[in-house]
C-alpha cells in the first residue's frame, strides 16, 4: 500500500500543498514541524537538505517546492483531474512556473527592499514587479482558469500567490485579480485545507 507523508508548518508555504492535498483527496499523514527545532534536525535534513517546508514523501520518493508538489501530485493522481491532457498541457506549465519564478522573485525581491534598475531588469529573470503584475493580471483574466477553462494545479499554487499577494499588499488589488480569488477560493478543498491548517495554527499558538 503507498504511503503519502506531509511535512508542513501551518503558517508556511505548506499551505499550498495542503490545498493541494485536499483537492487530491488519497489519505495522507501530516507531519507538523517547528522552525526553530525540528525543522532543522537531522531527522527531517535527510528529506530536505534546506530545512524547509513543504515537502512530501509519496511511497519512498521525496518532492520539495511548492510548485513541483503540485504538479507532481497531480501527475501521481491523475483521477483527480488536476493536469490537463499531456497534448494540452502548455498553459498549464507556463502558468505554474510563473507563478513559481518570476512572481515569487519578483515580490519576495519587493518585500526585502530591493528594486532592479534598469539594467539590472535585464539580467533578472522577471524583468521589474509591474511586468509581472501585468503580465498575471492579463493571465487570470484570459481564461475562467489561469491555464484555461479547467480549474488545475496551476490554480493551487497561482491562486495562493495572488490571496497572500492581495492580504499582505505585496500584489494590488485589481478586480481581475478578485475576480479570480472568487472563482477558486470557493473550492470546497480549499475550505478544508484551510480549517485544517488554521486549527493547527491555534494549537500552536495556545
Amino acid at each position: 500500500m503507498m504511503t503519502l507523508t506531509f511535512y508542513t508548518h501551518p503558517m508556511s508555504r505548506g499551505r499550498i500543498a495542503r490545498w493541494m492535498l485536499e483537492e487530491v483527496g488519497a489519505p495522507y499523514e501530516t507531519v507538523v514541524l517547528d522552525y526553530a527545532s525540528t525543522m532543522k534536525a537531522d531527522s527531517y535534513l535527510a528529506i530536505n537538505p534546506m530545512g524547509k517546508v513543504p515537502a512530501i514523501v509519496h511511497d519512498g520518493h521525496v518532492v520539495t517546492e511548492g510548485a513541483a508538489i503540485c504538479a507532481y501530485l497531480a501527475d501521481a493522481f491523475p483521477e483527480a483531474g488536476l493536469a490537463p491532457p499531456l497534448g494540452e498541457r502548455a498553459d498549464y506549465y507556463r502558468w505554474l512556473f510563473f507563478a513559481a519564478g518570476p512572481v515569487e522573485h519578483a515580490v519576495t525581491n519587493r518585500s526585502l527592499g530591493v528594486t532592479p534598475t534598469s539594467d539590472q531588469q535585464r539580467m533578472a529573470g522577471y524583468g521589474h514587479l509591474d511586468l509581472v503584475v501585468d503580465v498575471l493580471e492579463q493571465a487570470v483574466s484570459s481564461h475562467p482558469y489561469i491555464a484555461g477553462a479547467a480549474f488545475s494545479a496551476a490554480d493551487v499554487y497561482a491562486g495562493s500567490q495572488v490571496a497572500w499577494g492581495l492580504m499582505f499588499g505585496s500584489l494590488p488589488k485589481r478586480p481581475a485579480f478578485e475576480a479570480y480569488l472568487g472563482r477558486i477560493l470557493s473550492r470546497p478543498a480549499y475550505k478544508r485545507a484551510g480549517e485544517i491548517d488554521d486549527a493547527l495554527a491555534a494549537q500552536a499558538a495556545a
